[in-house]
């Protein structure tokens, strides 16, 4: 029975994922027709039509960790539901490229806030021993989020006469409207509300729920975490350690160019010599690569571990990003271009993608946690929306920085995951298999 009942819950929570995978990628079909109905500039199309999304996304995120602390993870995830249904109606049928931009910018606000807020109710309810693997089902769902809207993008494409790509963006709404029923059904984490409730009564049938034998002894470790004389403040002197390594491992997470590679595929492909329609076919390629090697990275989590997954995920980049660049710029095959994308998303997925989630939730006390996850989650997307903003000014043919050949922009990338490969084989610290409260105690003097 205990596990039925989380296992629902997770799945329930892990829709979240789902939507933040769908919702940022949908705008991959989106991106070239908005370009040309509107006849944005590489500037305006970058900061407004792209990454606004983004800039909802850092705001969400640094912000998300107030209401998961004040009303709780789940009220926080029903909210994070209804921004992604305004927003996915919204923007399909905006009547201009400010109104769409506002309305991406709600949907950022969704994805922001569930990528604290989903990590971190996961991460209070799963078991020790299976939490890598709980917690990276929000990984996977991120994953089939972007699969299906890959893949739905392709399905739309010319339907409609000129609106596909409202419809590929309305499409959201179907998802996003189940998830809001779905999670009024899932009970708040028993963790919130000792710690910051102080409501031991209402997590007792919680815990048993969990299948917890001892109530009074996991309430009283859950307590004894935060029973030091210690203010709850992220930025006590205290969580310099684990602050770090939230801060690096989201820094490299996004320059790796994951996001760039992501949001820009069909653009890139074609910048490659492999066509438009051809292009959103190759898209889905890339969706069920990442599919397949995040179901492995979830497997292996808990068995490999994080740090020896995030060191084949690393040599994976170097080598794929390595090779994507000498490819454009010696003008190689495209399908063997296309092999290196492949290889470069696979990395991701094993590697930064099956752990940054899970890692980050993992190594703030319960007290900050929420907020730890708000700052991890923070700067990821800062440099998300960084990144996907000035890309434009890369990828146009007619007025960007390197013209139609992209290769410095994949050498770069490459450059610093060689740098991400130094911090985990030197820095990162493995948290596999230990509970929440030891992993404190190691992290935090």
């Amino acid at each position: 029975m205990k596990n039925n009942n989380i296992s629902y819950w997770s799945a329930t929570v892990a829709l979240a994922g789902f939507l933040f995978g769908f919702d940022t990628v949908v705008i991959s079909g989106a991106n070239l027709p908005i370009k040309e109905l509107w006849n944005t500039t590489p500037f305006f199309h970058g900061t407004f039509i792209m990454a606004m999304a983004l800039w909802g996304t850092v705001i969400g995120s640094l912000t998300g960790g107030i209401p998961c602390d004040k009303y709780g993870r789940k009220k926080t995830l029903f909210w994070i539901g209804v921004l992604y249904l305004v927003s996915a109606l919204g923007s399909a049928m905006a009547p201009d490229p400010y109104t769409f931009s506002f309305f991406r910018f709600i949907g950022g606000l969704g994805v922001g806030a569930s990528s604290v807020a989903a990590p971190t109710y996961l991460s209070e309810i799963a078991p020790a021993d299976k939490r890598g693997g709980m917690v990276a089902r929000y990984q996977f769902m991120i994953v089939f989020g972007i699969f299906i809207a890959f893949f739905s993008n392709y399905l739309l494409k010319g339907v409609g006469g000129g609106i596909d790509w409202r419809l590929m963006l309305a499409a959201e709404a179907v998802p996003a409207l189940i998830y809001c029923v779905m999670v009024l059904g899932v009970p708040n984490s028993p963790r919130w509300l000792v710690i910051n409730k102080g409501d031991e009564e209402a997590a007792k049938p919680i815990l048993t729920a969990m299948g917890i034998k001892d109530i009074s002894k996991s309430i009283a470790e859950i307590k004894a975490s935060v029973n030091k004389k210690v203010k709850a403040s992220l930025w006590n002197g205290k969580y310099s350690t684990p602050i770090k390594l939230a801060f690096l491992l989201a820094f490299f997470n996004q320059l790796s160019g994951i996001n760039f590679v992501l949001y820009y595929a069909p653009e890139i492909l074609v910048s490659a010599g492999l066509g438009g329609e051809e292009s959103l076919l190759n898209s889905i390629a890339i969706g069920v690569v990442n599919l397949i090697f995040t179901m492995l990275g979830m497997y292996l989590i808990d068995k490999a571990g994080r740090k020896q997954l995030m060191i084949w995920g690393s040599i994976g980049y170097i080598i794929s990003l390595g090779m994507v660049a000498y490819c454009f710029l010696t003008g190689a095959s495209p399908t063997l271009l296309l092999i290196f994308i492949l290889l470069f998303v696979a990395s991701h997925a094993i590697g930064q993608g099956a752990v940054i989630w899970v890692f980050i939730s993992e190594i703030f006390p319960t007290k900050v946690r929420a907020m730890g996850q708000s700052f991890g989650s923070g700067t990821h997307w800062v440099f998300a929306a960084i990144i996907t903003q000035i890309t434009p000014m890369f990828l146009d043919k007619e007025n960007g920085i390197f013209g139609d050949n992209p290769y410095p922009i994949f050498f770069f990338f490459a450059g610093f995951m060689v740098l991400q490969l130094l911090f985990v084989l030197f820095i990162m610290p493995e948290t596999k298999g230990k509970s929440l409260e030891q992993i404190e105690r190691e992290l935090v003097k």
